[in-house]
């Protein structure tokens, strides 16, 4: 599902070059569910953004589902993002004045040739799913840590992805959400959907099928 060949990532600032990512090699097969781990600044968030077409790599090849995307134009990039892969954030990323329903069907306002209809019943299932029904109409300030979570994981399945990225998502979380979001990502993963998460949680990472180590941007 998830190939990088010999990636490199080196950021620039004046006359410093900061190497975040050295040759990295690495495939993640469909169905899986891998966590990355290491220390802060190792490069764990931008091999996630790499992987989820938001950064591109200095040197290397990227391909997803098949497709080679280090030679895409931005708006297939973009395309790609917005039909097979599903973003959650450690810090949500919700909008503030829209509602639970409207956050959940943001996604699909991007997506041509979509039903209104249908995108709404389908953002109703999600939300049921992620036990939610009851506060569709209320606002991201309204709602727990944990409850934000929750519509970002929604958000993030309207669009039907082959592959979850989440980045620290249950880092602004106590224990009990935390274990709660987890066990959403185990169900959906037992369906069929690939996720990749970095997480600093140990506990956490042994969750998944697979931890991948990173240190100073290099798999160890």
């Amino acid at each position: 599902m998830i190939v990088l060949e010999n990636v490199n990532k080196v950021f620039y600032t004046d006359e410093i070059e900061t190497h975040a990512l050295e040759n990295i090699n690495l495939t993640i097969k469909a169905g899986e569910f891998a966590s990355i781990m290491g220390p802060s600044g190792c490069g764990k968030s931008t091999m996630l953004n790499i992987v989820g077409l938001l950064d591109t790599p200095t040197s290397g090849s990227v391909i997803i589902d098949g497709v080679r995307t280090d030679l895409m134009l931005d708006k297939d990039m973009a395309r790609m993002r917005n039909l097979k892969l599903g973003f959650i954030f450690q810090s949500f990323h919700l909008i503030p004045s829209l509602n639970v329903l409207d956050n959940v069907l943001l996604p699909m306002l991007y997506r041509k040739g979509s039903s209104q209809s249908e995108n709404k019943k389908r953002a109703l299932d999600i939300i049921e799913q992620v036990g939610l029904t009851h506060r569709l109409k209320h606002f991201p300030s309204q709602l727990s840590g944990g409850q934000c979570q929750r519509v970002a994981i929604a958000r993030a399945l309207i669009g039907e992805p082959k592959v979850i990225l989440a980045d620290e998502p249950t880092g602004n979380l106590d224990s009990k959400m935390g274990e709660e979001i987890m066990e959403i990502l185990a169900r959906l993963n037992r369906e069929g959907v690939t996720i990749v998460m970095v997480t600093h949680d140990e506990g956490i990472a042994k969750e998944t099928g697979r931890i991948i180590r990173l240190f100073d941007g290099k798999l160890v």
